[in-house]
């Protein structure tokens, strides 16, 4: 809980700096298109945070979603595929990327860095490889496919504002996250993992599984994402698509209070940590700060919320150690 109020004062101020950083801000336009944006980035922020839980790391996030998402006009399109097989076929692509890391860092004792490493320089050429470099679009056409992602929804007394569609899935998700981790055996396996997990395997924990299972739940969620954010902007290029998608997944976690060391899963600090970092994409755009600053806040935020996190936990275990004394 106290990970959870610290993002969201991080997220209230970053917000009202950003009320104040352009007059288009609070429009309900803008508002509509930064819930669509967070959401998007919440999938797969909570993908990277499974991982995360388990002392795992996955680099590769940004270029499944590319693979992902650039399969799927390609496959309609290019090649006249039905999109009851495409969109089974993209998902269960991206779910096998993510039983292979998995089977490499348990079974192969590779180290998670390096695996997702060398995936996200592999996906992105095979990406680019199949389509020759080509962008990829609809076309005008699926138009009932793409409204999964670009549906909206009017929200009664907010004018202007429009609720997207995408809030669904990640409603679901977050839940089923939020259920699985809190309420079951396997969530408790989980952060047991990320926690100890040489003495998770001595209590009979298998811990293996967890961390395969971990690997493709969150290469799912990159898979799903991708599709979702082709069918939001209608096109992209393989060469850039989804670049850096796996820092904004990775810092979202952290900020949300998601433990590099492992063994804690905050759902709802992930989702405000997502927000977080697309409202202040949002204010720098905004301003007169210039785009060129982009990295430059985001790295600066994302470095003040970690070291705030770790002062206020010494500061928390100095206070129990002489309470016990």
């Amino acid at each position: 809980m106290r990970k959870v109020l610290g993002i969201l004062g991080i997220l209230v101020a970053v917000f009202t700096f950003a009320s104040f950083s352009g007059p288009g801000f609070l429009t309900g336009y803008n508002l509509s298109n930064l819930t669509q944006r967070s959401a998007l980035q919440s999938i797969i922020a909570l993908g990277a945070a499974i991982v995360i839980a388990t002392g795992g790391i996955d680099l590769s996030i940004g270029s499944v979603v590319c693979l992902a998402g650039i399969a799927v006009p390609w496959l309609l399109v290019e090649h006249g595929w039905s999109p009851w097989l495409v969109v089974p076929v993209v998902l269960s692509g991206s779910a096998l990327i993510g039983l292979a890391h998995g089977l490499l860092v348990t079974r192969l004792r590779l180290q998670p860095f390096l695996v997702t490493l060398c995936g996200l320089l592999l996906y992105r050429g095979i990406a680019r490889w199949m389509t020759s470099d080509a962008s990829q679009g609809f076309g005008g056409d699926f138009a009932g496919l793409r409204s999964m992602a670009l549906a909206k929804f009017d929200v009664p007394g907010l004018e202007g504002f429009r609720l997207p569609a995408t809030v669904i899935p990640l409603a679901v998700i977050a839940l089923a996250i939020a259920f699985v981790v809190s309420r079951t055996v396997w969530g408790r396996w989980l952060l047991a993992t990320g926690r100890n997990e040489s003495a998770a395997r001595h209590s009979g924990v298998p811990t293996e599984r967890i961390v395969t299972l971990a690997y493709v739940a969150c290469s799912a969620l990159a898979g799903l994402g991708g599709m979702l954010f082709i069918f939001d902007i209608g096109s992209a290029q393989p060469s850039d698509f989804g670049n850096f998608y796996e820092l904004y997944a990775i810092a979202a976690a952290v900020l949300g209070g998601c433990s590099l060391r492992g063994g804690e899963v905050h759902v709802v600090g992930v989702l405000l940590g997502a927000a977080t970092l697309q409202v202040l994409r949002t204010a720098v755009t905004l301003s007169d700060l210039g785009s060129q600053l982009e990295f430059a806040v985001i790295g600066a935020v994302l470095l003040v919320g970690v070291a705030a996190d770790e002062l206020v936990r010494r500061w928390i275990a100095r206070r129990r150690a002489r309470s016990a004394a």
